[in-house]
């Protein structure tokens, strides 16, 4: 399958407008687009489609903004997706991001965006609380002390990184390191 018919002929610009359109929150732009650097890293180490990984990334939450309930999301999104021409491959990976949506995670991309999504949000709760507030501080040892915190970032399921770590087939610090330093590549675009 070719990047044009996986992302349904749809460009990485043509992602990005679509995301800034239901997304203001400058916070949840970062956290797409730390995502697409984890998923288009794991592409790269799956030799998976990298437009196609990081348009699921990039794209996993963009009607979160608008549609915040678990009922709808990412249930809406899906409907926006596919009535703006984007593939069926791309609106599956999105769906196994949210494990409410009872999705089977199959392929690698899906068992990578649902792997990725809770970890990057917690890597940058993490850097926010560093003295200089720059993913340049955090490291794998840090990201593994903080998880045992139940108390810091609580709403991030400890168990579902774990887990995402498992499905892809690397330890927890294997994992950690794949993602951060995906984020780290892109810290200045993260502003951290």
């Amino acid at each position: 399958m070719t990047d044009a018919i996986a992302t349904g002929t749809k460009t990485r610009a043509q992602a990005w407008d679509l995301l800034c359109e239901f997304t203001t929150n400058k916070n949840l732009r970062k956290h797409g687009l730390a995502v697409e650097a984890a998923m288009r890293a794991y592409a790269e180490q799956f030799e998976g489609e990298a437009e196609l990984w990081g348009m699921v990334g990039l794209l996993h939450d963009f009607d979160y903004e608008k549609y915040p309930s678990l009922e709808d999301h990412p249930y809406k999104g899906q409907e926006i997706l596919k009535e703006r021409g984007y593939s069926e491959v791309l609106r599956q990976g999105i769906m196994a991001h949210a494990p409410h949506t009872g999705t089977a995670r199959s392929t690698k991309m899906e068992k990578a965006i649902f792997a990725v999504d809770e970890l990057t949000g917690f890597i940058v709760a993490i850097a926010l609380v560093k003295p200089s507030k720059t993913l340049a501080e955090v490291d794998v040892p840090s990201v593994k002390k903080k998880m045992k915190q139940k108390s810091f970032a609580a709403a991030v399921s400890r168990d579902d990184i774990a887990l995402g770590a498992s499905e892809l087939g690397f330890t927890l610090d294997e994992h950690i390191h794949h993602v951060l330093s995906a984020m780290q590549a892109i810290a200045v675009e993260l502003d951290l």
